[in-house]
């Protein structure tokens, strides 16, 4: 069994015992995700570190687009708990990469692929090649659009 998922076990015990129902809910639905993948497909997996925080991510990030939701819609209380879900999953995920970091990645990508003649056609090309630098540790609308920017 992976070591993130062990761990995402051990705190659900603790935050069920210290009667914590922010994390202990928020736990129980990311555990019950990773299940779900384990089990999606045509065979039953075992997940590891890296597609868990794969899950991770694209809870969050449920979670984020949610509370933009939630507080355009003038539900306060409602954005407020989805935000507060957002931050329990933030302590599992990696150290989120900034804009400076994303550029670096992005412009030593086009010099590695050669993309930077090719104009908006290379975008798959430098993704491809970045995507998985960035997994977990940033949104992949800010790559895609941070790619656009240095490429047209």
């Amino acid at each position: 069994m992976s070591a993130l998922k062990d761990r995402l076990r051990a705190d659900l015990t603790t935050a069920i015992k210290g009667r914590d129902e922010v994390r202990s809910s928020t736990l129980r639905m990311v555990l019950t995700a990773i299940t779900n993948a384990e089990v999606a497909g045509k065979e039953a997996r075992e997940l590891s570190d890296d597609d868990i925080i794969g899950v991770l991510s694209s809870e969050a990030k449920k979670r984020r687009e949610a509370a933009t939701a939630f507080a355009d819609g003038g539900r306060a209380e409602m954005a407020a708990k989805e935000q507060a879900e957002a931050a329990v999953l933030a302590d599992y995920l990696p150290e989120a990469l900034t804009e400076a970091e994303i550029s670096a990645l992005v412009t030593a990508a086009i010099e590695q692929t050669g993309a930077a003649g090719e104009g908006m056609r290379a975008m798959g090309k430098v993704m491809g090649v970045v995507t998985p630098q960035v997994k977990g540790r940033a949104d992949g609308g800010a790559v895609a659009a941070e790619v656009r920017r240095q490429l047209g």
